[in-house]
């Protein structure tokens, strides 16, 4: 069945007068999308009064087209307006096929590749993998995680590039802390790594992890358990955390205790005015920056144990 979307952009106080307006034609009611900005680095939303709202409503096409319905709408706006009491936008209409909802959101997740083998394909799409290609089987979901993000790309890329280096032992045991859809998991498999372990504090994250190693053919070599650091294993090759400047910050003494001597770690979702306490707070843990990736306002960093004075070689 077609549907006519009716769309308004009002001012927050003019909102309820729009909707008004807008239900007279849309008995099923009508949604209110109000303005947000990103807040505690990218995680959370606020709501932004200064930005206009956008007030939506649906009804079934009818046969006409709905000038009627669109013409009442249009005129009852045009009379609030005249008030000149709150900005008030044109009506937008457009013809929105019922079968469309349940699929256009797939066109926003095409094949995607990052760096230079990374592949991030979605299991409804076919991709012709190259000899190099780490191709990784992942749909969107509920999970932080989809490759979309920056953090998640700068990891992507910080991966690949300590495997092109030769910093991802064959065979080697990762940790993959705030694991999320377990995309870098997966990742670290591909390039190298032997098993991984995926510690969430989220049972959904840790779910979509153990779904999506099973997807990739990986479930005996990640694994997923709910829970944070200590991780009470013995020390891994590498550590992965792509979490907040905030909770990096407060871990880093247990991070490090997690990189097992020669190893290394990766750490990202940094907002760039963070970096400067991050990267303070893992050198007091004992770690070092050897590597540095960045993207617009975020930024990823890796590296491994500083080396104490008296591990350093006798001079000759």
């Amino acid at each position: 069945m077609p549907w006519l979307e009716l769309a308004v952009s009002a001012d927050s106080e003019a909102v309820e007068a729009v909707s008004e307006i807008l239900s007279r034609v849309a008995p099923g009611g009508v949604a209110v999308e109000p303005a947000f900005e990103l807040v505690d680095e990218g995680l959370g939303a606020r709501l932004d009064a200064s930005r206009p709202a956008i007030v939506r409503a649906y009804l079934p096409a009818p046969r006409d087209g709905g000038d009627a319905a669109v013409l009442e709408v249009d005129t009852a706006l045009g009379h609030l307006r005249a008030f000149e009491l709150r900005p008030i936008g044109e009506l937008r209409v457009r013809l929105v096929d019922e079968a469309d909802w349940a699929e256009a959101w797939k066109a926003h997740f095409p094949v995607l590749r990052i760096g230079r083998r990374v592949v991030i394909c979605p299991t409804w799409r076919r991709h012709r993998a190259g000899p190099d290609d780490v191709v990784l089987a992942l749909d969107p979901g509920m999970a932080f995680g989809t490759g979309l993000h920056p953090t998640t790309r700068l990891c992507l890329v910080g991966l690949e590039a300590l495997a092109d280096a030769g910093r991802i032992a064959t065979g080697a045991r990762v940790l993959d802390v705030g694991c999320g859809s377990g995309i870098l998991s997966l990742a670290a498999v591909r390039l190298g790594a032997g098993s991984v372990l995926g510690l969430d504090i989220d049972p959904i994250a840790v779910e979509a992890t153990a779904a999506n190693a099973r997807r990739n053919r990986l479930a005996r070599r990640v694994q997923a358990r709910l829970g944070s650091l200590p991780s009470g294993e013995a020390p891994f090759g590498l550590v992965l955390a792509n979490l907040i400047a905030s909770v990096l910050v407060r871990l880093a003494d247990d991070l490090a205790a997690e990189v097992a001597r020669g190893g290394a770690w990766l750490a990202s979702g940094i907002f760039i005015d963070r970096e400067g306490e991050v990267r303070e707070a893992l050198a007091g843990a004992g770690l070092a920056v050897t590597d540095r990736w960045a993207e617009d306002d975020w930024v990823a960093l890796a590296g491994g144990h500083a080396v104490a004075p008296g591990d350093r070689p006798a001079a000759a």
